[in-house]
């Protein structure tokens, strides 16, 4: 373990942690993957801590930003998340509903479904992003750039990175002329290239590239 893994943790719990001396006991950290891609649906993860986490918190070591993370290092960390949570939750659109309500609807509808996946329901819901998700759920924050700030919400990003990555791999079984595997539906070059080669899949967007 790198030194000061712990006082980096410690640090990006600080958010559920003000909240847990609040007096709220369920903190949810919730953030999609997949806005981006041209390709695939967006997939949404919630993942609900307490408290009691703060003692075994080096036992999450290596959480951050999925971004940050490496693709074997994360699907470790997920298996690990997903096993020390309270309850976690996944919301998945595909790229018919993406398409017939626009991509940041849908990413909100994910989160939603997320949320409503957790088998308890959250005190408070930290939200990454600029919005938040729905009048309907509990109460919540939008944290701009929370995939870096708050360890619920990093969390709940690599849940989310490799549940659609692995549905990716899938994708790639089925059309494997557009390398899914390695692209995960987003716009490389190689990745146009089939486009024109071949035309677009089922699981294309059509409204890719349109304002929401």
């Amino acid at each position: 373990m790198k030194a000061g893994e712990a006082e980096r943790l410690s640090r990006l719990i600080q958010t559920e942690e003000a909240l847990w001396n609040s007096g709220l006991k369920y903190i949810a950290g919730v953030d999609e993957v997949g806005r981006g891609p041209m390709a695939g649906p967006v997939v949404a993860s919630a993942v609900l801590f307490s408290a009691d986490i703060l003692p075994r918190l080096i036992n999450f070591a290596g959480v951050n930003d999925s971004k940050k993370v490496p693709e074997a290092k994360r699907a470790v960390l997920s298996e690990i998340i997903r096993a020390g949570a309270v309850s976690f939750g996944i919301g998945i659109v595909d790229d018919r509903e993406i398409d017939r309500i626009n991509i940041l609807r849908a990413s909100l509808l994910a989160m939603k479904k997320a949320v409503l996946a957790l088998k308890v329901s959250p005190s408070h819901i930290l939200v990454d992003g600029p919005y938040t998700i729905s009048k309907e759920l509990p109460p919540q924050n939008a944290v701009i750039g929370g995939d870096a700030k708050c360890f619920s919400i990093a969390a709940a990003s690599i849940v989310a990175k490799v549940f659609r990555d692995k549905l990716m791999q899938e994708y790639h079984l089925k059309y494997p002329e557009y390398n899914f595997r390695k692209n995960k539906g987003y716009g490389t070059a190689e990745h146009m290239a089939a486009i024109k080669r071949v035309g677009l899949c089922p699981i294309h967007r059509k409204s890719f590239g349109k304002k929401d």
